[in-house]
């Protein structure tokens, strides 16, 4: 089932959980805008070379629209559109007045030079400047770019618009990033772990954690949950995966993927197969790395009481149902990787205020943001009798609705 399937079929059940009114639920499901533009740039060797750039903007009844930028060679329509969307209920859920809008350009990162980029990057913004801002549409990294594409976007919309660093987020620290920003949607897995474990009388110490992924995600949340005292015990990343029953040494095996490009030949654990990663005994299991990973295939021999969706859109519904039959608690992703996108608000607060923040407080913040959208996602678990991801898509949907409808949505 694909993330657009999935997340429709997510939204109509929280709908009917809701009672929303058809021509409501209808409205609410249509995107804001749908943009795609022609991208021609001339490539280092004298040639043109002509990429396609969409944005989708679903829906600002919240607030401006916030969402990545991503750089990858399979941007389809489709998904641009169920990420777009999945934002709008993420922003919710986090309670930041944001709605949600997605785009990219589709191309292949790697096999472009950074001035190449840099052009690319530039007449994207050139075409898609008047439609966003920073009250209107708040782009951000995602797959494929990085701090440097958010700096040239900045300079490129600032020549039309004048100096205005809160048009984009995850940028540079020099221009007006947020301190903690690298660190907050792995720091926001930590801290809604702490919420889920706390509901259950347990803390993150003692308990033994298995991480899928160990990108920027999957890494700060090794990091963070070893300084807390839990202890991770099997780690994979796309060369392989380690294992080691006594906790691995997480500060090594960040120096040892930095200087191999991976965590394959890890001396401080034993090589395991990377697929069988998923179904290692353990407490907690993080998927933090591709959609799609927790399957009909494999649920049943999942051994894990607890599963933390760092990465989108991992465990499929099918997958969903098995878990639930065996009693084990999934924290949907919409509220588990929130951090990142909480973070990003905090920078634009930062950037409109012209005042920044030090990192206790960006941290501090960040907490009370994470403890308190799964505390009202609980609220919605009891009053509508559901499981964690129903509670954040009813929490999510319902907070759109409202503003919607307050806001004269039938005029």
């Amino acid at each position: 089932m694909n993330a657009l399937a999935a997340t429709s079929r997510n939204f109509k059940q929280a709908a009917k959980l809701l009672g929303l009114d058809s021509k409501l639920e209808k409205s609410l499901l249509i995107p804001f805008r749908e943009i795609k533009v022609e991208c021609t740039i001339p490539k280092d060797d004298g040639t043109l070379a002509s990429y396609v750039g969409f944005r989708v903007q679903h829906d600002n009844a919240r607030g401006p629209m916030k969402g990545g930028i991503r750089y990858h060679h399979e941007v389809e329509p489709d998904e641009v559109n169920a990420l777009a969307q999945l934002m709008t209920w993420k922003t919710a859920v986090a309670n930041i007045p944001y709605g949600g809008a997605k785009g990219g350009i589709g191309c292949s990162p790697g096999d472009l030079s950074i001035s190449e980029l840099e052009r690319l990057t530039r007449v994207f913004t050139q075409k898609i400047h008047d439609l966003i801002g920073i009250h209107t549409d708040v782009p951000a990294p995602d797959m494929g770019t990085n701090g440097q594409t958010m700096a040239w976007i900045l300079d490129e919309y600032s020549k039309f618009h004048g100096y205005s660093p809160a048009v984009v987020t995850g940028k540079p620290v020099d221009l007006g990033g947020s301190l903690g920003r690298d660190a907050a949607t792995g720091r926001g897995v930590l801290f809604a772990t702490e919420a889920l474990l706390a509901e259950h009388g347990k803390s993150i110490a003692g308990q033994r954690f298995v991480i899928q992924g160990f990108g920027n995600v999957g890494s700060w949340a090794a990091q963070l949950i070893t300084e807390a005292g839990g202890k991770v015990i099997a780690i994979s990343d796309v060369t392989g995966a380690v294992k080691n029953i006594n906790g691995l040494d997480i500060a090594k095996l960040m120096k040892h993927s930095a200087e191999n490009r991976g965590i394959k030949g890890f001396e401080g654990g034993d090589a395991v197969d990377s697929n069988s990663l998923l179904t290692e005994e353990c407490d907690v299991l993080i998927p933090a790395a591709l959609g799609g990973v927790i399957n009909k295939d494999n649920a049943d021999d999942i051994k894990a009481k607890y599963i933390i969706e760092a990465a989108n859109h991992p465990t499929d519904p099918e997958a969903d149902e098995i878990l639930a039959k065996k009693g084990v608690l999934i924290l949907p992703d919409i509220l588990a990787n929130s951090g990142g996108v909480t973070v990003s608000y905090f920078e634009w607060v930062q950037n409109i205020q012209g005042f920044m923040w030090d990192e206790e407080k960006v941290n501090r913040e960040l907490k009370t943001y994470m403890t308190r959208a799964f505390r009202d996602t609980k609220e919605m678990c009891s009053s509508h009798h559901c499981d964690l991801r129903m509670g954040a898509f009813t929490l999510g949907v319902n907070r759109v609705a409202r503003a919607t409808v307050l806001r004269g949505w039938e005029a």
